[in-house]
């Protein structure tokens, strides 16, 4: 069985809250796309984690975890991340987590070079999360990365990094006006970060073959979701990686491979970290009370999250693009202060009701079409079987069912592992 999990909409839909609860039907969780600008928010008996490289099956002991060659890992904060999950009593060995020796490495160049481009930018910014991620997926594909592999080989590893620095010395001065960096600085910082994951590498795509020629369950772990995908997202404002579902064989070095399933992630309302067109929107008094009713700040950078209603015509989109075979809709309960639910059922364009996600300028000048559906007004978290919903709770989930056009069958009401039904 291989099973992708991948967001519907904007990103922060609950993706590592639903890997940790599924992962206990599967041998093996698969990160296959970006990289520490990913934020995924777990909360089990130890306590809750916040994952932003490591894939959410690192908290089940017998999960083997990969980190596919579609990533780029930042060395230092991976060392980190699993630092501070040992702490927590969660344990990290080659035995449960393997990396791609084709992933690529975030350099500290590429997080300074990100931060000096949206402050470039200014207003016109994207609201990257300036981890560098853009940057280094630029060089990824300009041919200039370092693989995690070269690891492995230190005088090949010095070789090609020397002569890509001096490369990226000369966008660093020549187009930001910034003090180049030493190469002494970043091979110190290969060294001291590099050394201890060495034991970690290995060729994934391998490891992968050979474990679903023995039947072994795979499920594949998505970073944001389909609107923020870089090729079907809302160009510019994405990520630079592909996070769709289809991408996951190829990112986890198995494209011989085909999905079996794809859960998408959905959230019982809209929020968006960063720039661009949102057309559902709130704002004021409305947005605060959405956002804090919801805890919408960005796991990995702790901004406030823009929030809105549902919005079906995004949602219905993000549903297709990720090939959807069933839904797990995310943060119900969140809703239950709410008298009437306002949804987002279609957009008003130049004069016109359309029902399909626009893209380019005419996204821009979209304005959402609402209706309204009564709430249910009570606390909903102790709810584990369909019949344990109030009426209006369970004709909201019928509601969005139609209007995505896909069977939702994962219902989560809190935060916990256990807050959940199958619907």
């Amino acid at each position: 069985m291989l099973t992708a999990i991948a967001g519907v909409n904007w990103g922060d839909e609950g993706k590592g809250r639903m890997v940790d609860l599924l992962s206990q039907d599967y041998d093996m969780v698969v990160r296959y796309q970006g990289g520490n600008n990913a934020g995924h928010t777990v909360v089990n008996h130890l306590g809750k984690f916040i994952l932003n490289l490591l894939p959410s099956g690192i908290l089940r002991p017998e999960v083997v975890n990969v980190m596919g060659n579609g990533m780029v890992v930042d060395l230092e904060h991976l060392c980190g991340e699993i630092a501070r999950l040992r702490e927590g009593g969660v344990a990290v060995s080659p035995e449960n987590l393997k990396i791609s020796d084709r992933a690529i490495i975030c350099l500290p160049y590429h997080v300074m070079q990100d931060g000096l481009e949206e402050n470039r930018l200014g207003d016109a910014k994207y609201g990257s999360t300036r981890r560098g991620i853009a940057p280094v997926y630029g060089d990824k594909y300009l041919k200039k990365g370092l693989r995690i592999g070269d690891l492995l080989d230190e005088e090949y590893l010095k070789k090609r990094a020397a002569e890509v620095l001096e490369w990226k010395n000369l966008t660093l001065t020549g187009v930001y006006g910034a003090e180049p960096m030493k190469f002494e600085d970043i091979w110190n910082w290969l060294q001291t970060y590099g050394r201890p994951i060495r034991e970690y590498i290995c060729d994934t795509g391998y490891f992968l073959n050979e474990a679903a020629a023995q039947g072994k369950r795979i499920l594949f772990e998505a970073q944001l979701g389909a609107l923020r995908d870089i090729d079907f997202g809302i160009y510019p404002f994405t990520s630079s990686s592909s996070t769709i579902a289809a991408y996951a064989p190829i990112g986890s070095g198995v494209p011989n491979l085909q999905l079996d399933r794809v859960v998408g992630i959905m959230k019982a309302y809209s929020s968006c970290v960063g720039e661009g067109p949102f057309t559902a929107e709130l704002f004021g008094e409305e947005a605060d009370r959405l956002r804090e009713a919801g805890g919408e700040y960005g796991a990995a950078t702790g901004r406030p999250r823009r929030v809105g209603p549902f919005d079906a015509v995004a949602s219905r989109y993000g549903v297709r693009m990720q090939g959807a075979t069933e839904i797990a809709l995310t943060k119900m309960d969140v809703l239950s202060y709410l008298d009437q639910i306002p949804v987002c059922v279609a957009y008003e364009v130049d004069g016109q009701r359309v029902t399909e996600f626009p893209t380019g300028a005419r996204l821009n000048r979209a304005k959402p079409i609402l209706e309204y559906v009564p709430g249910w007004h009570c606390d909903i978290s102790g709810c584990r079987r369909p019949e344990d919903l109030p009426q209006a709770a369970a004709d909201y989930v019928r509601y969005l069912e139609k209007l995505v056009g896909c069977r939702i069958r994962y219902l989560s009401v809190g935060p916990e592992r256990e807050q959940y039904l199958e619907w």
